[in-house]
């Protein structure tokens, strides 16, 4: 007998898929305690998700393995923006494995690569007409860096960009994330420097004394600062003081563009173009990781023109993959063929009313309101700001420590009472971010309202006595409200 075959068991006590699917709620506790995060898990219980055990999901909707239907406000930070398990994007890859189509378009030409780019520079404003793609939004970013440092050159390879900003979690692209809780203490990249968001004078006083910067990142709506909008006029004068010191400006849309705000582009509501542009998220079709980088023939033939300089930097091993390219050219179909952009823009508009009639009506609690199509924030006040007279100066010395509790509670009684799940940000935890599927309707805007509404007549007295019963109850499903209750298509 080997030797190989003394040591390696004839096959390891491994989890199967079916297996995986009937894992318990308390047995996922324990291996993500054990061999995943024990902090993640934490942080799952703070919010209440701990208690959620998800069977399957469809459309705007999350089903637990009760029944019960969860509304997705969260969205997967806007990766679902044609829902969940929409059924075209899923004919469309279950054909390609039925078909045995092949993958990897790495080293032989790919049909399915060549279509989606095609398609891609179609939808593009003018000047843009050259597309790589990629896996993830971080790799995009990368990507998109090394594109405007290399047509640059050495001599202008210094970047601007945000306060506020994120970018990913790469080191390139963490480089340009104005973030020190998610730059710990790694070590980033030099030649940088950080410009207000929105203050074009800023940007024009650091343009104008620093002539080393030859490209600037911006976010066209900062989503992990708490959706933050340019000031009106802002990306005008962006593309004005790139043009007149030379800049290379990349606009990532990431998180914002593929119809979120209404256009297909954000940066589309200004009127301007960009010189690069990256895309990630809601280009899946919420099944496929994939993104791109969108740029101009001049800016990407300086960098990579030629057959000896196109792979400095060419495709990854899994970049263009088959299946993931039909689902994004699937997908890019579903948001014209189903008018997503002009529902997102009109339900953007109605959820945005609904907001600032909720801000009118606590004022205390809801400090302000914004958004841009299906990509809005509520942001609520620090403790001082909704606890009155004395006790609110009193409660001031807390603000920091314990900020964001009021949307923390806000939100995970939301998830518990009525069945809708937001999302959160670690920039401003104030924040509850709101980044549905292009696919919701009014009555689910109407849901959300109300049910904050119900939520935030309480007080935050109310607030925090319906988070601890919460907390501390031993069931992990319990009977809903009537809003949950009524199973809203």
């Amino acid at each position: 007998m080997l030797i190989t075959e003394q040591l390696i068991p004839a096959h390891p006590e491994l989890l199967s898929v079916d297996e995986a699917t009937r894992l318990g709620q308390d047995t996922v506790a324990e291996i993500y305690r054990q061999y995943i995060s024990p902090g993640q898990w934490t942080a799952f219980g703070l919010l209440g998700f701990d208690r959620i055990a998800i069977d399957h999901a469809e459309n705007v909707h999350y089903v637990d393995r009760s029944g019960r239907r969860i509304l997705d406000f969260f969205g997967g930070f806007g990766a679902m923006a044609l829902g969940h398990n929409h059924p075209r994007v899923l004919e469309v890859r279950r054909r390609f494995q039925e078909q045995q189509r092949h993958e990897l378009g790495l080293t032989l030409p790919s049909q399915y690569v060549a279509a989606l780019s095609r398609n891609l520079a179609t939808l593009a404003p003018e000047g843009l007409d050259r597309v790589m793609l990629h896996c993830t939004g971080s790799e995009a970013v990368e990507a998109a860096l090394k594109l405007a440092e290399r047509a640059q050159g050495p001599r202008r390879a210094k970047v601007a960009y945000a306060r506020n900003s994120f970018h990913g979690k790469t080191i390139g692209a963490l480089s340009v994330t104005d973030s020190e809780f998610y730059r710990g203490r790694f070590e980033v990249l030099p030649h940088r420097q950080a410009v207000p968001f929105g203050d074009a004078a800023a940007l024009e006083d650091l343009l104008r004394r620093d002539r080393g910067i030859g490209v600037l990142i911006l976010e066209t709506v900062q989503g992990g600062a708490g959706v933050v909008l340019p000031p009106p006029g802002y990306l005008e004068q962006v593309r004005r003081l790139c043009d007149r010191y030379g800049v290379l400006w990349i606009a990532d849309e990431v998180q914002c563009g593929v119809g979120r705000t209404g256009r297909f582009f954000a940066f589309e509501h200004a009127g301007v173009t960009p010189d690069i542009v990256t895309l990630a998220k809601a280009l899946g079709g919420g099944k496929a990781a994939i993104s791109a980088v969108l740029a101009g023939h001049e800016i990407h033939d300086r960098a990579y023109g030629g057959a000896r300089n196109a792979l400095v930097h060419g495709p990854a091993t899994f970049s263009g993959m088959g299946e993931a390219c039909c689902t994004a050219i699937e997908t890019l179909h579903v948001l014209h063929d189903e008018n997503l952009l002009t529902n997102a823009a009109e339900q953007g508009k109605h959820l945005l009313s609904g907001l600032r009639w909720l801000h009118r009506r606590h004022p205390k609690l809801i400090r302000d309101v914004r958004g841009s199509g299906l990509m809005a924030a509520v942001e609520f006040a620090d403790l001082s700001g909704c606890l009155p007279g004395l006790t609110g100066r009193v409660a001031g010395v807390l603000d920091r420590p314990l900020r964001g509790s009021v949307a923390m509670l806000a939100g995970s009684q939301l998830l518990s009472d009525f069945g809708i799940l937001v999302a959160f940000t670690d920039y401003n935890r104030n924040v509850v971010r709101l980044e549905p599927p292009l696919t919701i309707r009014p009555q689910h805007v109407d849901m959300l309202v109300e049910g904050f509404d119900d939520l935030l007549a309480q007080g935050l007295k109310g607030l925090a006595a319906g988070y601890l019963r919460r907390r501390y109850r031993s069931q992990i499903n319990e009977p809903l409200t009537a809003c949950s209750r009524a199973n809203i298509p």
